[in-house]
């Protein structure tokens, strides 16, 4: 990739002044795709200021001047999609057809949802009082990515960013810097002013935190681990600057015995080995109801047995690699740690798969008989691995899906109208799916407790980056 060592900096793609690299590796074969630079603290600092200069104009654009670029970058996605998908398998082990149908979709449909909402944003209103609201753009925005839904968290930060009138320099995750590359491509080609938008890779504890610190930065904007997610809050603390975070989970999936048991249990394995398990809303925690508990172990076992890993460039609904072997010893790390607590492991187990020498594939699995208070329970995987623990009663199942520091999502299996909404209520979590639901475009992502803060998405994704402003006239 012609521009994968270079930064786009003040609408120009330039060499950094960092000589420190990073291999980009394939995480299903080991190998090195190409190398970045890591930026240095003076990196960040060229693109910050170009930033800078460029909100004092940006900020005065109209929303219709804003569309047009958006609407040029959504043509400009559409005819590169296959080159976002393949580069997202290439660099992060996501399967080929995931990568297409899933992965590179987001880049799609965020966008189109955020040209439909900015239509409609209301910049000032009149508030019930006869006073006047105005909505303005923040300023300047860190924005800080992560490596598992790659461009699905690039398009809601960046465009949102862009779309209120600000300005921002993104930092992806050095883990899969090459999809950011494309995008700043496109957003390029879009025809954005100079500065307006600004890429720098880099490591976290430099690019990042000096994004984080940065006198200059108004917001940042952080997806990722609820620790490095405390640490930016901490450096930001300095410039009271906003931050908004969308962390980490482990959620609940509460199946009901009025479920049809292979359906829901089959969705519920499966769901958890989409992306290899490295999403940070997977519903990793089973809780069934126990008079059903016994059928459910069955089937998980059975579809677990079934679940494939293999190469992600080959077509097929198989598992791939995770993205790293930082991320596979973690992985096999907390396997052990289930089989050493005393959890009935159906499936998986630590080391690769039968007959896999290479990459960072684990095995898809599966563990029966686990209590909330083991560590497959209460620590965030982000690997296939499912925890299966058994209840009684509807409010032992809220007690123990609450019984987190994380609130990011919940998952309800039942037919039960009523009893779904009930359990929804009494759920501490920003997003609750029943039944299969998949979260549509436009609607809030985001979570309590250590899983965040702020929304994603939409009207309320716009929002957090803008500023409200009252006039008070006689």
């Amino acid at each position: 990739m012609e521009n994968a060592g270079k930064f786009y900096i003040n609408g120009k793609w330039i060499d950094p002044i960092s000589s420190e690299k990073m291999d980009v590796i394939n995480p299903a074969t080991e190998e090195v795709i190409t190398q970045i630079t890591l930026a240095s603290e003076e990196d960040v600092d060229l693109a910050v200021a170009a930033a800078k200069r460029a909100f004092a104009t940006y900020s005065q654009t109209t929303i219709e001047q804003r569309l047009g670029w958006l609407e040029n970058l959504l043509a400009i996605y559409k005819r590169r999609y296959s080159e976002v998908a393949d580069t997202i398998t290439a660099e992060l082990g996501a399967p080929t057809t995931m990568a297409h149908e899933q992965q590179a979709a987001a880049g799609t449909d965020h966008l189109a949802d955020f040209i439909d909402v900015l239509r409609k944003l209301k910049l000032e209103e009149t508030l019930h009082n006869g006073e006047t609201l105005l909505r303005e753009p923040i300023g300047v925005c860190g924005l800080i990515t992560p490596w598992n839904w790659p461009i699905n968290q690039i398009v809601l930060k960046v465009i949102p960013a862009l779309a209120t009138g600000c300005t921002c320099v993104l930092k992806p995750s050095e883990f899969t810097p090459l999809n950011a590359t494309l995008y700043a491509e496109m957003i390029h080609e879009a025809g954005f002013p100079a500065g307006a938008f600004n890429l720098v890779q880099g490591a976290g504890p430099v690019a990042g935190a000096t994004l984080s610190r940065h006198p200059d930065i108004a917001m940042m904007s952080f997806t990722g681990s609820t620790r490095a997610g405390k640490a930016i809050t901490k450096d930001a603390a300095e410039n009271v600057k906003r931050v908004t975070l969308e962390l980490g989970g482990k959620s609940p999936n509460i199946v009901f015995d009025d479920v049809d048991v292979e359906d829901r249990i089959t969705f519920s394995v499966l769901d958890v080995f989409n992306n290899s398990g490295q999403t940070c809303d997977a519903p990793t925690r089973m809780l069934v109801q126990r008079s059903i508990y016994d059928e459910a172990v069955k089937v998980a076992k059975r579809v677990g047995d079934a679940a494939k890993v293999g190469d992600p460039r080959v077509k097929g609904d198989h598992i791939g690699p995770l993205v790293s072997h930082i991320q596979f010893d973690r992985v096999q790390t907390l396997i052990q740690a289930g089989i050493d607590e005393g959890a009935t492991l159906l499936v998986g187990g630590v080391g690769k798969p039968d007959g896999v020498n290479e990459g960072y594939f684990v095995k898809p699995t599966i563990f029966a008989d686990v209590n909330n208070t083991m560590r497959i329970a209460r620590e965030e995987i982000f690997g296939p691995v499912v925890a299966m623990i058994p209840f009684d009663t509807e409010e032992e199942a809220i007690k123990i899906a609450n019984d987190t520091p994380y609130g990011l999502a919940a998952y309800i299996q039942t037919p039960d109208d009523a009893k779904a909404d009930r359990v929804a209520r009494k759920l501490r979590a920003g997003m609750i799916r029943i039944n299969g639901a998949f979260p549509r475009p436009g609607s809030p992502f985001g979570g309590y407790k250590q899983s965040g803060i702020g929304r994603e998405g939409g009207l309320f994704g716009l929002e957090d980056f803008m500023e409200i402003k009252m006039l008070h006239k006689p």
